[in-house]
């Protein structure tokens, strides 16, 4: 009988769904969960190029890579070679790419899609809250007391909002002077003690993040792309590697609507995710063991390229799993073919996974989160989709 190569993918990723998990959050390990939102809809082909599907190439001109120019991972799929960093831990199966992959959300608004991806609701609508606060409120208080989620940026992310208490952090590009900081702080602690408090945790927490951030500063460059992320990443590592401080965190990284002259843009963009992710690794030492930091984006792109060098807003794309609690070293997807007429409304890749199965594996191997609290409390309305477990080493 032969085996056509989707069905082997598909027969994979099955298995995984099925496997039991071999590491739940009650065991000694000490979980670190991290999201990455890749804001502006990644081009997934681009990021993880199937150049084994023979209409590949073909639907993506002078976007397409090629065995020569890619990192190999398993034969049918390679990755950019802007990911050298990730190709180096998916070796080593610290981490894995799941491809054909998209939130319910089936339109091709930026807006409407991040907020189904972040809220964990399985349509538009109002959204008060996001599926990682909400799983801070359900995890086991004996794995989480007196800890709280961290939430990088000038503003909470959607899918940290929530009742569940969110320390805030943003990596200055105008940095105050120090004495100024103090000068006001004291200020503060003689005419509002409560607001005092609240300013000096601030500034610990400010200072925790971005004490050796000169170093990287100097290596990275302040005019290279990904100076951001690297920066990002490194603050949110020192604050993830605390004995006492939080272990879960989200963050999300923007520029990613490639619709012109997307093959240099988006290389830049790729490098800084793949910094970011090397910087987390070297950052955290020790606490890498315990990490799991997923990527995820709103809607995938077009899989043929428009007229000014880009793709336009697509559907299915891929996510990315990382870390030294991840078991990697493949590729998990139920490929759905780039024919005519195996495309979704003729144009975009078929998703055939869902995202919130990827997040409920996570937080049931990772985290010990139970069915219960994913089907009805952090992913409401989700109980005909399965966790997709055996992601965790």
């Amino acid at each position: 009988m032969s085996i056509t190569r989707r069905t082997f993918l598909r027969a994979s990723a099955a298995f995984g769904a099925l496997a039991p998990a071999t590491h739940a959050f009650g065991a000694a390990r000490d979980s670190r969960l991290v999201t990455i939102v890749l804001r502006g809809a990644l081009d997934g082909m681009a990021a993880v190029a199937p150049i084994g599907d023979p209409a590949y190439a073909g639907l993506r001109g002078d976007l397409a890579l090629t065995r020569a120019n890619a990192l190999p991972l398993d034969g049918f799929f390679a990755l950019h070679p802007a990911m050298p960093q990730f190709a180096r831990l998916y070796q080593a199966r610290q981490a894995l790419v799941v491809h054909a992959a998209a939130s319910p959300y089936r339109g091709r608004s930026h807006f409407e899609g991040q907020d189904v991806l972040e809220s964990g609701q399985s349509s538009v609508g109002r959204a008060d809250s996001g599926w990682m606060n909400r799983m801070l409120q359900a995890l086991p208080s004996s794995r989480n007391a007196g800890r709280e989620g961290l939430a990088v940026g000038a503003l909470t992310p959607l899918i940290m909002r929530g009742p569940a208490p969110v320390l805030g952090w943003a990596p200055q590009s105008l940095k105050a002077e120090d004495d100024l900081a103090q000068r006001v702080l004291s200020l503060y602690r003689h005419a509002d003690p409560a607001l005092g408090a609240a300013l000096a945790q601030g500034l610990d927490t400010n200072h925790m993040a971005l004490n050796a951030s000169k170093g990287v500063e100097a290596n990275q460059g302040a005019g290279q792309p990904h100076a951001a992320m690297v920066k990002t990443a490194e603050g949110a590592a020192r604050l993830l590697a605390q004995d006492n401080g939080p272990r879960i965190a989200a963050l999300a990284f923007d520029g990613w609507d490639t619709h012109v002259n997307e093959s240099a843009r988006l290389a830049q963009l790729l490098a800084g995710l793949d910094a970011a992710l090397a910087t987390f690794e070297q950052t955290l030492g020790a606490r890498w063991a315990d990490t799991a930091i997923l990527v995820v984006t709103e809607f995938g792109r077009t899989v043929q390229i428009n007229g000014t060098g880009g793709s336009d807003h697509g559907t299915g794309s891929v996510a990315f799993l990382a870390g030294g609690a991840v078991k990697g070293g493949r590729v998990v997807a139920d490929w759905p073919g780039l024919a005519q007429a195996q495309l979704f409304e003729g144009r975009d890749l078929k998703p055939t996974l869902d995202l919130r199965a990827l997040a409920k594996g996570l937080a049931a191997d990772h985290l010990g989160l139970s069915a219960k609290a994913l089907d009805d409390a952090i992913f409401p309305g989700s109980q005909t989709v399965r966790p997709l477990t055996g992601l965790i080493a």
